[in-house]
């Protein structure tokens, strides 16, 4: 699976924030790397522009995908704490993170080799929100 996400993505994501009535969005890039420390590991980064709300600018993102033996990886926080598993064999997953009264849910559906999507579902005491993230793969350059 690791192999598949490797490399450079086109990202377009659009946010609808229910409990705080806004909605808004962010584009930008996204890169699946190796890790520098030789580990078997993807470094996801994300960066791009961020209109929601009041916020009109840069925003970033970063997690680390680990490969596990039967084709599946676990994804960390950028600070080490584990967040969801995920499992593309079928083409499809769902998961759950829970953050205390908060859920997240997460489902990821690749369309092609070319094109993944998420889908969340954020929910909790004072949280009632959705994001819908695509993913498409960067033509290699030349």
């Amino acid at each position: 699976m690791l192999a598949f996400l490797a490399g450079e993505w086109d990202l377009e994501r659009a946010i609808d924030d229910t409990a705080a009535a806004l909605s808004g969005s962010f584009r930008g890039r996204a890169s699946y790397s190796p890790a520098r420390d030789g580990r078997p590991r993807l470094v996801y980064e994300e960066e791009g522009y961020l209109n929601f709300g009041q916020h009109r600018g840069p925003a970033t993102r970063r997690l680390e995908y680990s490969a596990r033996a039967d084709g599946t990886a676990l994804v960390w926080f950028a600070d080490g704490r584990l967040f969801v598993e995920l499992d593309l064999r079928r083409g499809s997953w769902q998961a759950v993170h829970s953050c205390g009264a908060d859920r997240y849910e997460v489902t990821t559906v690749v369309r092609s080799g070319q094109l993944l999507e998420e889908a969340w579902l954020v929910t909790g005491p004072s949280k009632g929100w959705s994001a819908t993230t695509i993913l498409r793969r960067r033509a290699p350059a030349g």
